[in-house]
């Protein structure tokens, strides 16, 4: 058997950028990367030549992690939605289980900073996106069902009926995507005054 020959570091071969970019960039990166152009600029820009030039790596390394473009807008939507409703839904239940200190807590989403300005944004994005495309908009409306939804187990926890419950997780979902929007009305008083208005409004029992 022939000597074993060691290679001097400086001679091994040194990985093609490609591979560099498959070993440090994930699919997480490509999604948050097309989530900020799809912000910044609309769907038409989310093109893998933008998003590749954006994060410095060529086309190919893509395709290590997608089949192709639309199997990356999925990928979009699917983080959108885990993000923007399971995580938080998981959070507010982890937090607290008595349903009036939920209501209060959606009822201050709006409100929370830099964190509710970009996921406004991000939600306007989509938004745009779905009136253009029908699996955006299956995302969306499955999303929209999913939250009011569990705002309306939040109402029936506090005594409400099925219907008027669901009816009532509507008119807060409404409220919370209306201040998400107009975000710029009125002061930090003035929104103070109406999302305690809101918080009555929609616990008072009406008259039978």
């Amino acid at each position: 058997m022939p000597p074993r020959t060691e290679v001097a570091p400086s001679s091994r071969p040194r990985p093609r950028a490609a591979d560099e970019a498959r070993t440090t960039l994930t699919p997480h990166h490509w999604i948050a990367e097309a989530t900020a152009v799809l912000v910044d600029s609309g769907i038409d820009t989310v093109r893998v030549d933008v998003l590749a030039k954006r994060l410095g790596v060529t086309r190919g390394s893509f395709y290590w992690h997608f089949k192709d473009r639309d199997d990356l807008l999925s990928h979009v939507l699917g983080a959108w939605r885990n993000a923007a409703t399971e995580q938080l839904i998981e959070r507010f239940e982890h937090r607290t289980s008595d349903p009036h200190a939920l209501l209060k807590e959606l009822i201050s989403l709006p409100f929370r900073g830099r964190s509710a300005q970009q996921a406004a944004r991000i939600e306007l994005a989509i938004r745009g996106w779905a009136r253009r495309d029908a699996t955006a908009r299956q995302a969306v409306d499955d999303v929209d069902a999913r939250r009011i939804s569990y705002i309306a187990q939040c109402f029936s926890a506090l005594g409400f009926d099925i219907a008027e419950a669901r009816h009532r997780g509507f008119l807060l979902y409404a409220y919370e995507v209306a201040e998400s929007m107009l975000s710029n009305q009125g002061t930090a008083a003035q929104k103070t005054q109406r999302s305690a208005l809101m918080e009555q409004l929609l616990l008072t029992r009406l008259p039978a």
